[in-house]
């Protein structure tokens, strides 16, 4: 079992960071160059979002197909192989000549981007100790905000730079690189254990997740939260684009240096949720992020990013205890529980759009900011509705 401190813990923390950060960086290039894919190919905003959109709703769902396999065949060969597709179908974005193309490669891109995320946590589970994994568990969503903030500062920077063609050229020999220190860095599983591979038995572990309503309640709150957080940021790019402020794709990149605080919230959210317990802070992030969705309604620029670094902070400092929470509250097959998580994760990210472009049309930034507030108070409502089923003791503590 790998404890806090070692050499082991040290390695295997630092190769999931590693290929977190990888992944997160494909998944958000294209969020900085939306302006400029609109302008070349003549979009709407709903249709150049489909460029992200498609990405992560392909990931979403494969999620449910890595997490069950991976009981069966392991965490390990299974997360190399989905990080080196990504990698190819990376490369392959570079040639493209048409947004329908684009679309295509994204979402195929999205199928392999799925392997890590619906394993990493598993393999946590079966490798670390409870508290190197609530530790661990911090360090590795803090993978998932620096890869966020490098795939978008690339996107801007080199998208504005030499075009989005050669974007993915870069982003590709970022990703293989990134793709090795991975396979050197982390260690073979040592406390896997396989489980016969039957699709009753499959559905059976998913449907039984879905009726454990301890679960089922925070994967709604999981998939809600970042149905609003990350969708914020894309809609924010084309105000941020237009009068008065008219930012270029560099600039715009830039604005995703708020996910640092969010790093600084998963990375300490472990040793703040073994005092106060995960749903304290669940509750606590939802609470932070509608104080700084708030905060983007001033028509001040400063004002508008300080409203992002909280929002970011308080996002992933809720989201990582609600990981952990879902990795703790199931009993059998920890790969699927999971990956049902972060199905619902990225199926929010996907209808998101869908959900505040009618605000957008209505209101511009002000409609999209009383969207998030209705969600976000539906959260916040369920966080506390679970905390007085676990005072009930109808909930095992942490």
């Amino acid at each position: 079992m790998i404890e806090v401190g070692t050499k082991q813990f040290w390695r295997a923390t630092a190769a999931l960071c590693v290929g977190s950060f990888m992944i997160f960086a494909n998944v958000y290039v294209t969020q900085p160059v939306l302006p400029m894919l609109q302008h070349e190919f003549g979009l709407t905003t709903l249709e150049v979002s489909w460029s992200f959109t498609l990405t992560t709703l392909t990931l979403g769902l494969s999620l449910l197909f890595y997490g069950p396999l991976s009981d069966v065949v392991g965490r390990r060969g299974l997360m190399l192989g989905s990080m080196l597709g990504v990698c190819l179908c990376t490369f392959m974005l570079s040639r493209v000549e048409s947004f329908s193309a684009l679309l295509f490669l994204r979402a195929v891109q999205g199928v392999f981007l799925a392997g890590l995320p619906a394993i990493a946590i598993a393999y946590m589970g079966d490798e670390y100790s409870r508290r190197g994994m609530l530790l661990a568990v911090g360090f590795y969503i803090s993978g998932n905000t620096l890869g966020g903030i490098s795939g978008r500062l690339i996107g801007g920077f080199v998208g504005e730079w030499l075009g989005w063609s050669d974007l993915f050229l870069v982003m590709g020999a970022l990703s293989t690189l990134c793709l090795m220190v991975f396979w050197w860095l982390l260690p073979s599983s040592q406390r896997f254990e396989s489980q016969p591979l039957h699709l009753l038995t499959m559905l059976r572990y998913l449907a039984g997740h879905l009726r454990n309503y301890r679960l089922m309640l925070v994967y709604l709150i999981g998939g809600l939260n970042f149905f609003i957080f990350i969708n914020q940021y894309s809609y924010i790019t084309f105000v941020l684009s237009a009068e008065p402020f008219n930012l270029t794709p560099a600039w715009l990149g830039l604005l995703f240096l708020t996910y640092l605080t969010g790093t600084v919230g998963s990375a300490i959210s472990g040793k703040v949720a073994q005092r106060f317990g995960q749903l304290t802070c669940i509750t606590a992030g939802i609470l932070i992020l509608i104080v700084g969705s708030l905060l983007t309604l001033n028509d001040r620029l400063s004002v508008i990013i300080l409203g992002f670094f909280i929002n970011s902070f308080g996002f992933f400092f809720a989201h990582s205890s609600a990981s952990s929470w879902v990795s703790h509250q199931a009993t059998s097959a920890r790969a699927s529980a999971s990956s049902l998580y972060l199905m619902f994760y990225y199926l929010g990210a996907s209808a998101g759009g869908f959900y505040l472009d009618p605000f957008w049309h209505w209101q511009g930034w002000q409609g999209v900011v009383l969207g998030s507030l209705i969600v976000l108070v539906f959260t916040l409502l369920l966080t506390l509705a679970l905390s007085w089923l676990r005072s009930q003791r109808m909930i095992r503590p942490l």
